[in-house]
C-alpha cells in the first residue's frame, strides 16, 4: 500500500512501467472532466474508472482482492475510509480469476481517510475495503484507476 497526498505521487514512479503510465496520467489530468464510466489509458493494462457511489457502514462491506491489478483509489469528491487487510484474513467470495475479484474479512486493518487530495495504492493481492463511511454526507465520487501487474 501506497497512501499519500497526490501531489507527491510523481515520488512512486519506477514501481512499474504501468503504474508509471497511471502516474502521468493523473499528472496531465484533471479528473473532475472525466465521464462516468471508463476511461482507456494503455488499453486493458492502465484503465480509469469513475463513478459515484454512496459510502456505506463499514460491517456492509467486504475487504476485496485482486490479483491481476493494482487498485488506485482517488476521492474526487466527498470522504470515504478505506481499510487495508493487514492479517487474520477469512475468505467470503472465492477468487474469479474472470472477474479479478474476491472477498474476504481481515481481523486487523489500517484505517485510511481519503477525501480529495488524497489517494491510495492497493497493491495486487492486498485486501482493501474502499467506500466506508468518513461521515454523515456519504456522496461519494472517485476515481479507481487498475494498473496491470507485470509479469
Amino acid at each position: 500500500m501506497i497512501y499519500d497526498e497526490i501531489r507527491n505521487i510523481s515520488r512512486y514512479r519506477g514501481i512499474s512501467s504501468n503504474l508509471d503510465v497511471a502516474i502521468d496520467f493523473l499528472e496531465k489530468t484533471d479528473l473532475n472532466s472525466l465521464p462516468l464510466g471508463k476511461t482507456e489509458i494503455l488499453g486493458d493494462k492502465v484503465f480509469a474508472n469513475v463513478m459515484e457511489a454512496q459510502a456505506k457502514d463499514e460491517k456492509e462491506l467486504s475487504f476485496e482482492i485482486h490479483k491481476k491489478y493494482m487498485d488506485i483509489q482517488i476521492d474526487i469528491e466527498g470522504t470515504e475510509l478505506i481499510f487495508i487487510g493487514l492479517d487474520g484474513f477469512h475468505e467470503k467470495e472465492p477468487f474469479s480469476p474472470e472477474k479479478d475479484f474476491g472477498s474476504c474479512t481481515a481481523e486487523k486493518s489500517a484505517r485510511l481517510k481519503m477525501g480529495p487530495g488524497r489517494f491510495v495504492v492497493c497493491m495486487a493481492q492486498e485486501p482493501h475495503l474502499p467506500s466506508a463511511a468518513a461521515n454523515e454526507d456519504r456522496r461519494l465520487k472517485k476515481c479507481v484507476i487498475k494498473v496491470a501487474v507485470e509479469d
